[in-house]
């Protein structure tokens, strides 16, 4: 990856059909998500609701929310914002509280390893804060051996030369989590994130992993 493009926000946004947010929603309703980070994420918050495996592209998704299939679904704001579609949002979720993936809301550029010409284009369209929150979460998400299929969280914010991130494991079902929140110099982005992912799966112990897909 030799550039990013300015970050998107990074929070999840929820999708109902009838109640207006996640606190709206009656006992026992069900939620779609094909995200194993936000079915945890969801059953954390609300354990006395219905997750359910919801996939298909977007369209797909918001036509089984019609459909009756689910009550609501989670998606990420930068997605439905790009295919403008920011009308169907009826709540976003914060990010303290519902924290996002790593990477979520940015948009990254590869190139060939060793081409220097085109590095050096890229270079003038290169975001560099956002490169620098990225290679904090990517740190943080690459020691933890995480993947798509593993619940994780993490989001880093620069402010000036300085950078804050956040970061959280869950086990699948929400019941047991492990946060960590961390500052330091902006330029030391990928040894925070390495760092905060020993510190918090010290915390969480090795057990804490047994069984993730």
């Amino acid at each position: 990856l030799s550039a990013f493009l300015p970050r998107e926000d990074a929070r999840d946004a929820f999708i109902g059909k009838a109640a207006r947010t996640i606190a709206d929603l009656p006992k026992g309703a069900k939620v779609g998500s094909s995200s194993l980070r936000r079915q945890a994420l969801i059953r954390r918050m609300r354990p006395d609701l219905d997750v359910v495996m919801f996939r298909g592209n977007v369209q797909t998704r918001l036509r089984k929310l019609e459909e009756g299939v689910a009550a609501g679904t989670i998606l990420a704001y930068a997605g439905l914002k790009r295919l403008g579609l920011e009308h169907v949002i009826t709540d976003l979720m914060p990010l303290d509280g519902f924290p996002p993936a790593p990477g979520q809301g940015a948009i990254g550029i590869e190139s060939r390893i060793g081409d220097r010409d085109v590095e050096t284009m890229l270079a003038a369209i290169h975001d560099v804060p956002t490169g620098q929150a990225l290679a904090c979460e990517r740190a943080f998400l690459a020691a933890l051996d995480g993947s798509c299929r593993t619940p994780i969280a993490g989001h880093a914010v620069i402010k000036g030369d300085r950078l804050a991130f956040a970061g959280l494991i869950i086990s699948p079902d929400g019941t047991q989590s492990h946060e960590i929140n961390v500052e330091g110099p902006a330029d030391q982005a990928a040894g925070i994130g390495d760092d905060a992912a020993r510190a918090v799966r010290a915390k969480a112990g090795e057990d804490f992993f047994d069984g993730w897909a």
